[in-house]
Order: structure tokens, then C-alpha cells, then sequence
């Protein structure tokens, strides 16, 4: 049964409270406020407000919204969810301030601690399109994508370059490559952003590995940014060229790699174009 206008408010209200909460790191239950939806809806089960809050963090993600990590984005929802979000984020600016907040902080430090012997998870597979949205809908948002603002944060992207090299240092140091340990090249740091990709370092055999990095507080489901300089490396050296996801950085950071170029490790998506004279 579709959802009610009322039902749909009730749970976006539900929802918008968590996710401030969790920008500003104040910790709170979602099966406390999840129970208490529940009681303000029309006997919907706990997995069926799941899978409603799963929907609404896949809008959030369409619009460049960070979005509740714990409710992994899932597409195929009702028609009138969507306007209902856009709606909320038209009417409620001050979550604008902890989208900010959540894209620029620099507050960020390295984990004391992390187990490299565990940290590797599976990629997800890439999309298989791109979805476009069915209506024009009248309701205006700010056009700011705060997804791709987190990512060109610096803090955070060399914190999550600097946690590839330690692991990389590991992985070799495991297989008795030490002298390869030792070449490993942060590229971006010491020589800037131009090179097409962060880091150089080796396989086991004595071959190069070049690593992009791309970090993330959201989950491993967020897009990623890329330039066009790093698409052309990636297909130049397709062979060599490693994706490193840094993902959940701001709680126990995972990561999980994909190899190829880029545009055959996930669906590119034009967004930008210019226009010469």
C-alpha cells in the first residue's frame, strides 16, 4: 500500500533529525526513533521504515546531499517520495549549515588504530544507468553538491591518502618486500594533483601500481568525482591503474579497490561541459 502524505512527512521529519545528529557527531539510537515513527504510522512494519529511510538516502545522494550512514540508498521508490524530499530540503535551510558542515569540516584526524588484516571489503557493482528524473519538479533547491565539496576537502583526502600508504607499506612488508616498501611515492603530496592518480607504489613483482584515492565519511554506495586527467591516465595505463575507496572514514574506515580505467570501474556520468570560441 503507497504511503500517505502524512506518513511520508512523519518519516522525512524522522529521518532529517537523525542525519543532523549524525553530522554533528552527537550520538543517538535509530531503533529508538524508529520505534517511535513506528508509532506515529499506520501499523508499518520496522523493515518496511527501513527501507523507506534506504529510499530517501538514495534521493539524497541524486541531489549531492550527505545522507544517514547506516541506511544504505535504495532506489525504486514511490513517485510522490521524491518532491516530498526536495520539498523538506526547499523548506528546512538551516540543514544547509550542517550539509556544510558535514562537506568542509576539517576537524578530522587519523583512527588511533586500524586492522589492515580485515579493512578490505567487496566493491559494489557499478550502475548499470543513469537514472533521470521523471517529472520537472516545480520545487527549487540549492544546486550545491555537497558529495563532491567533501571530496575536494584536502584535510580528508590526505588523511585517507596517508592511511593507503601505511597499508600499502603493510601489504608489501607481509609478502617480505621490504626493500619495496620502501619505494612507495606520494605523489600527490610531493609533486601536486597533475599526475593523474596519488600514489606510486609496487606489486610484489617490482612492477608499479598507481593508486587514486578517493575518501569518504559515507558509505561505500557515494560517487565519486574525478577529473578528466585522471580518466585519461586511468585508460592510458589500464593495467596498473587501482581505485583505492576509502569509505566510513569518520567512524572505522573500510576500503575496497577496483582495477581498470575508470570507466570501466564505475558509470561515468558527464555533469560538466565547456564550451570554446
Amino acid at each position: 500500500m503507497p504511503w500517505s502524505n502524512h506518513e511520508i512527512t512523519q518519516t522525512l521529519h524522522s529521518y532529517f533529525q537523525m542525519l543532523a545528529l549524525e553530522i554533528n557527531q552527537t550520538p543517538y539510537s535509530k531503533a529508538v526513533y524508529r520505534r517511535a515513527l513506528q508509532q506515529r504510522l499506520n501499523d508499518r512494519s520496522e523493515s518496511a521504515i527501513e527501507f523507506k529511510h534506504q529510499n530517501i538516502s538514495a534521493i539524497l545522494i541524486k541531489y549531492g546531499r550527505p545522507y544517514i550512514l547506516g541506511y544504505k540508498p535504495r532506489t525504486h521508490y514511490q513517485q510522490s517520495l521524491e518532491p516530498a524530499v526536495l520539498e523538506y530540503l526547499a523548506t528546512n535551510k538551516q540543514l544547509e549549515q550542517d550539509f556544510d558542515l558535514f562537506a568542509s569540516s576539517d576537524q578530522l584526524t587519523l583512527p588511533d588504530h586500524v586492522n589492515f588484516q580485515n579493512w578490505l571489503q567487496d566493491r559494489p557493482n557499478p550502475a548499470t544507468s543513469v537514472a533521470e528524473p521523471s517529472t520537472e519538479y516545480k520545487v527549487r533547491i540549492n544546486k550545491t553538491n555537497y558529495l563532491e565539496i567533501e571530496q575536494t576537502n584536502r584535510r580528508l583526502g590526505l588523511l585517507g591518502e596517508e592511511l593507503v600508504i601505511s597499508y600499502e607499506r603493510w601489504r608489501l612488508l607481509q609478502k617480505g618486500k621490504d626493500a619495496l616498501a620502501d619505494k612507495i611515492e606520494w605523489v600527490s603530496h610531493d609533486q601536486g594533483d597533475g599526475a593523474g592518480f596519488d600514489i606510486l607504489s609496487k606489486n610484489t613483482n617490482g612492477t608499479d601500481r598507481y593508486i587514486e584515492v578517493k575518501t569518504t565519511k559515507l558509505g561505500k554506495q557515494t560517487p565519486i568525482y574525478l577529473t578528466r586527467n585522471e580518466l585519461l591516465f586511468s585508460q592510458r595505463h589500464v593495467d596498473h591503474f587501482h581505485l583505492y575507496r576509502v569509505f566510513e572514514f569518520g567512524k572505522t574506515p573500510k576500503l575496497f579497490r577496483a582495477t581498470g580505467s575508470l570507466d570501466a570501474i564505475c558509470l561515468l556520468e558527464p555533469v560538466n561541459f565547456i564550451g570554446r570560441f
